[in-house]
């Protein structure tokens, strides 16, 4: 089991305008590990990608709360849940597949895959009418020697 060396959560209301908050907060606080730029756009990308699923699919057209939690691991691991009491999804399984969506047609399809291609490991858990819960998980390598 690997230690928690440092931890924040963030609770904000399904409003489109706090994707980009959400986004900046989680990337400010993964500072203190000296992230590369690549690692820290990824993990920008996969919170814009779970927040906006919030905020489009489990809330639709109603507002309702978002946290954004995240734990910093021991290793340069980071843990990061983003959780909603929304809708809910009903098939996992086919929300995860590619060009899936229940959005409109300015939808892509493509949140959990993008979500999935910059992480380590990418976990849903949901149920109809109470929410989803989004577990991102990637373990940062770090600088080079060297490197800027």
């Amino acid at each position: 089991m690997l230690k928690i060396q440092n931890q924040m959560r963030i609770r904000l209301e399904s409003r489109s305008v706090n994707e980009g908050f959400a986004r900046q907060a989680v990337a400010a606080f993964l500072s203190q590990l000296d992230p590369t730029m690549e690692e820290l756009n990824d993990i920008k990308t996969v919170v814009s990608e779970a927040v906006t699923n919030a905020i489009v699919h489990g809330y639709r057209d109603r507002l309702g709360y978002i946290t954004v939690s995240v734990r910093l691991f021991e290793g340069r691991t980071v843990e990061i849940k983003v959780r909603d009491q929304g809708c809910g999804i009903a098939d996992i399984e086919q929300a995860r597949q590619p060009m899936f969506t229940t959005g409109d047609d300015t939808r892509s399809g493509m949140g959990f895959t993008i979500m999935e291609s910059f992480t380590d490991r990418l976990r849903v858990r949901s149920s109809p009418g109470h929410g989803t819960l989004v577990t991102l998980t990637k373990t940062l390598a770090g600088r080079r020697e060297g490197s800027v």
